[in-house]
């Protein structure tokens, strides 16, 4: 029996167990929380990744089910020097281990080096996908060397005209009292 494999509702065992591959490349608008992070609109941005399902031997010698996950997009970002738009590539290249249940996976992810996730006949891959391309973003996000030189100070003439403007708080202090001797 033949089966076609979707992201949105992959049957990780069966996809493992028939070593199938799935890949894609797609706006980056397809990923709602990745792009609420972005710069600037994401008309051009794609994502693209693969999927390869495999299984390994594993403790019981019952085969495992693992999958490897690349993927990759250039999104634009503000840099937090100079507040431009900086373009930065996003890559993700990972091995997720899948157990049958919450608390398998809660347990084993502790003790193991590799990611452990629960498998189910409607994993989401794309939120899987958009899960890892976030955690890729830099905390900073900024430019090798910014285009332009960096402004370390603002001048505002309103807000200095203002400060010259106002009266010197002690001052008015002084003729009160002054005020009072008369």
């Amino acid at each position: 029996m033949s089966r076609e494999f979707t992201p949105d509702k992959l049957d990780v065992n069966r996809f493992a167990e028939t070593a199938a591959t799935l890949s894609a490349e797609e706006p980056v608008s397809a990923y709602p929380r990745l792009a609420a992070e972005l710069g600037s609109p994401t008309a051009g941005s794609r994502v693209r990744w693969e999927a390869v399902g495999t299984e390994r031997e594993g403790h019981a010698e019952a085969p495992v089910p693992w999958l490897h996950l690349s993927a990759s997009t250039t999104v634009p970002l503000v840099c937090q020097r100079c507040l431009a738009l900086v373009d930065l590539e996003l890559k993700v290249d990972r091995w997720f281990r899948f157990v049958a249940d919450e608390d398998t996976a809660a347990v084993e992810d502790e003790e193991s080096e590799e990611d452990v996730l629960v498998a189910s006949r409607d994993f989401d891959l794309r939120a899987l996908i958009e899960d890892e391309l976030l955690m890729e973003i830099p905390l900073t996000p900024r430019h090798e060397q910014c285009p332009e030189p960096v402004k370390l100070s603002a001048v505002d003439p309103e807000f200095d005209g203002a400060e010259a403007a106002r009266p010197n708080p002690f001052a008015v202090l002084g003729t009160l009292r002054s005020d009072k001797r008369k």
